[in-house]
């Protein structure tokens, strides 16, 4: 069996993987020369939104049973709480995580010099399928098993 330590740096490892493919796709293109990071964060924070969401539903609604990662805004329509909630919840730890482990003091150019790139073979995979399977998912919940 591993120590933890072993799986929290796999983990990490892979993370890094997929940024640096994101990274380095993104620069190798024209039309990004002069915003493939700013492309390359966006790209990554909502795919982690999407695992992050998808990850307390299943957690909360079929684990647990019971909601508890949420801020109730009374006073707001219940769109605008949700969207509130979604950003401060999901998209904000997110990019704040990203930022502090990939961009803050220009970390990416080690990262890009320690870890090698697939060319978008890790990168597009887990973008697509990080919003394309919550997506299906709560099609079919919503249109066939309900």
């Amino acid at each position: 069996m591993r120590a933890p330590s072993d799986l929290n740096e796999k983990n990490m490892n892979i993370y890094y993987k997929i940024w640096v493919d994101c990274l380095v796709r993104m620069r190798s293109q024209e039309i990004n020369k002069d915003s493939w990071k700013r492309k390359s964060m966006i790209a990554m924070t909502i795919a982690m939104t999407y695992n992050g969401m998808f990850f307390m539903a299943i957690l909360q609604r079929d684990i647990l049973g019971f909601s508890f990662y949420w801020i109730d805004f009374p006073s707001l329509p219940d769109r605008e709480d949700s969207l509130i909630n979604i950003f401060i919840l999901f998209v904000l730890p997110i990019f704040i995580i990203n930022y502090l482990l990939i961009f803050r003091k220009k970390r990416y150019e080690k990262l890009i010099e320690k870890y090698p790139s697939y060319n978008g073979k890790l990168a597009i995979p887990y973008i697509v399928i990080s919003i394309m399977l919550p997506t299906v998912l709560l099609l079919i919940f919503v249109f066939i098993i309900q």
